[in-house]
């Protein structure tokens, strides 16, 4: 959903095959499945990473600094004409999450860092990241895809995903939805948002009392990889 950004609570734990399961069965029964999903309530998220060349996003990541950002492109299934540019920023256990649609052109120049080709096209978004490959020398790094089934409640803005059958891939082969990718099999990543408060019939149909709190980084976890 497009309108005004915010920042917003984020949690991940790491989850079991059987956790994955019957967390499924107990959020369909009370929340609403994303509807950009399929059948089977799944949908195949592709997103495409920039770093600089100190490698400065993965640094922070896996240093835990509080405040960090990074810029992604993502596209959902293998619907090419919905790309869009994302930058996340992370305030400790605040995310703020800002979006803009780009065209497959403009995903292209980015791709292969033709900044020039950009000038005065799109929003500020995209001038940000423009920038920002001049300055910092952000490049296009990794291909990242992954399964996803996602719940959704009104009351807190409250989202809630379960992310499995994580792979990276080559950035140049990023709108390809048949890139071959390196796998992470026994990762599943389960993760909770929202905005003010967890409501508390979420908070117990997601209670991981055996389950830590993790930084799990789908981008760290790609570019151990490659």
């Amino acid at each position: 959903m497009d309108g005004k950004p915010c920042f917003r609570h984020e949690k991940k734990h790491y989850i079991t095959p059987a956790d994955h399961a019957a967390l499924r069965q107990r959020l369909g029964q009370v929340m609403k499945m994303d509807p950009n999903a399929g059948p089977d309530g799944i949908y195949t998220v592709r997103s495409l990473y920039f770093d600089d060349w100190k490698d400065t996003a993965l640094r922070e990541k896996l240093d835990g600094l509080p405040r960090r950002e990074k810029f992604r492109i993502r596209y959902y299934n293998r619907e090419l004409g919905y790309v869009r540019l994302e930058k996340k920023s992370k305030i400790r256990d605040l995310c703020l999450k800002e979006s803009e649609k780009i065209s497959l052109k403009q995903c292209r120049a980015l791709m292969e860092s033709r900044i020039d080709d950009l000038a005065g096209q799109g929003g500020p978004l995209l001038a940000e990241l423009c920038a920002k490959m001049r300055s910092r020398q952000l490049r296009a790094r990794t291909s990242v895809c992954y399964r996803r089934a996602a719940y959704w409640r009104p009351e807190g803005n409250v989202r809630v995903t379960i992310d499995y059958d994580i792979g990276g891939g080559s950035p140049w082969g990023f709108l390809n939805p048949d890139q071959p990718l390196l796998k992470n099999p026994g990762v599943t990543l389960l993760e909770v948002k929202y905005d003010d408060y967890l409501p508390e019939y979420v908070a117990g149909l997601v209670e991981m009392n055996d389950r830590s709190c993790s930084a799990f980084s789908k981008y760290a976890c790609a570019r151990n990889y490659l």
